[in-house]
């Protein structure tokens, strides 16, 4: 039986921290015997949703906190992303390519399409003036393989 291991971190929604928090994940997942195809796409997916944190939640200020946990059991990786903003009013249209609530900022959409093609599951929660949780979850390619 595979051992269940997690890891939190919360930081001020302050776009330099992006970075952190894609290392800080980067690290913790590492200890598995991941690909590095898996861990740039996990990396990719956290720099997505941690930015749409600070720049669509919370507006970049740096009051906001952004909270992310990891979780890994049996060769899946679970990370969820979580802010107390202003939230998402429609999350269908916010997952849309290139649909962006700031278009001053030449933004190329939410990243919610890469979030779906790097992870096996996406799941928003969002609530307007409370904030969005942001699941994702990855089957890594080891675990694929035993179970076939």
């Amino acid at each position: 039986m595979a051992q269940r291991n997690f890891m939190s971190v919360s930081f001020a929604a302050l776009s330099q921290n992006e970075s952190f928090a894609r290392v800080a994940v980067a690290s913790f997942i590492s200890q598995l015997d991941i690909t590095m195809d898996e861990l740039e796409e996990i990396k990719t997916v956290i720099s997505e949703a941690v930015t749409n944190a600070i720049i669509h939640g919370y507006d970049e200020n740096p009051e906001g906190v952004v909270l992310i946990s990891v979780q890994m059991e049996d060769g899946t990786v679970e990370v969820v992303v979580e802010d107390k903003g202003k939230g998402i009013e429609d999350v269908e249209q916010a997952m849309q390519p290139l649909f962006t609530t700031k278009p001053e900022l030449e933004r190329s959409g939410m990243g919610f399409t890469i979030m779906e093609n790097f992870m096996d599951s996406l799941e928003v929660a969002t609530s307007v003036g409370k904030g969005t949780t942001v699941r994702l979850t990855k089957r890594l390619s080891f675990a694929k393989a035993l179970q076939n």
